[in-house]
């Protein structure tokens, strides 16, 4: 297993009036691969949740493994465990400060003690797995557009060549377009690479198309944890806590109380029209 989190605390201004209990014994694993969405309403826990994977916060009580070693043990090197879990913030601009964005991207790399050959080689790479044009390279990053921040910052990580890539809501602030290409982007990488990625999100729509894996937070705790069309079937339970099934859900839903024999446990555009047609086919045929 690469990650594994044994009953993981986390409270925010411990030891104060003011303390909150954010996260509340967390138990999961996260193996080699996998494509996995983080779901909940803000306040839930997912980004708290996430910045615990590479020690960015420590938690209060429990256990953190990362490929069989405890990353609180004294000896464990936590630097070396950030290059190998990349984090990409929700707000890109947080992380990107450099005169231009390939100065910027080799930024990673080169803290990592690598010659400037290889930095650059990797800064390169990085960047075009990203699908930002080789014009922009040289530009200011901060003259360029939300998803092209977005791409940078992605790059940014990718260029530490991380075993594992969380992403803590990629597509706030950017319009539809922008939205798709980039989880297009991110769903493309992660099936070239093999590598494992963690969509953070409060969006059911944007992790029901792309992820193999789906964990619902709710106040501070895992509610749900399973594959898309499992967790989907909670509708009830989703909407009580502020979440809802996506959109094709109720519109599958609401064919079938109008009498067609349709599956609702379609998640995505593509699979409810085929099941449609589906449904279709077999009214026809009777």
């Amino acid at each position: 297993m690469s990650i594994i989190l044994d009953h993981v605390n986390y409270i925010y201004g411990e030891d104060t009036p003011l303390a909150v209990k954010a996260l509340d014994d967390i138990c999961l694993q996260i193996p080699d691969g996998q494509f996995i969405g983080i779901i909940g309403h803000t306040g839930s826990g997912k980004s708290t949740l996430v910045q615990h994977l590479n020690g960015l916060l420590k938690a209060s009580s429990g256990s953190i493994y990362f490929n069989g070693e405890d990353i609180y043990d004294r000896d464990f090197d936590r630097k070396k465990l950030r290059g190998k879990v990349g984090l990409v913030f929700q707000y890109p601009e947080h992380q990107l400060f450099e005169i231009d964005v390939f100065t910027d991207v080799c930024f990673g790399p080169k803290n990592l003690g690598l010659d400037k050959k290889e930095v650059e080689l990797r800064a390169y790479d990085a960047l075009r797995k990203v699908g930002l044009p080789d014009e922009l390279f040289y530009q200011s990053p901060f003259d360029l557009s939300g998803g092209q921040k977005r791409r940078v910052a992605i790059a940014g990580v990718l260029a530490m060549k991380p075993e594992v890539l969380v992403l803590d809501e990629p597509t706030a602030g950017l319009d539809p377009k922008g939205r798709e290409e980039i989880l297009h982007q991110i769903r493309d990488l992660q099936k070239k690479t093999g590598m494992t990625v963690i969509l953070v999100s409060h969006s059911m729509e944007d992790v029901a198309e792309y992820v193999d894996r789906i964990i619902v937070m709710n106040r501070g705790r895992v509610m749900y944890d399973d594959v898309p069309r499992e967790v989907f079937r909670h509708g009830k339970e989703l909407e009580e806590v502020g979440l809802a099934p996506p959109q094709v859900t109720y519109i599958l839903q609401e064919l079938k109380s109008r009498g067609l024999q349709v599956d609702t446990d379609a998640t995505t555009v593509d699979e409810a029209a085929k099941a449609v047609m589906r449904a279709l086919g077999e009214k026809h045929a009777t």
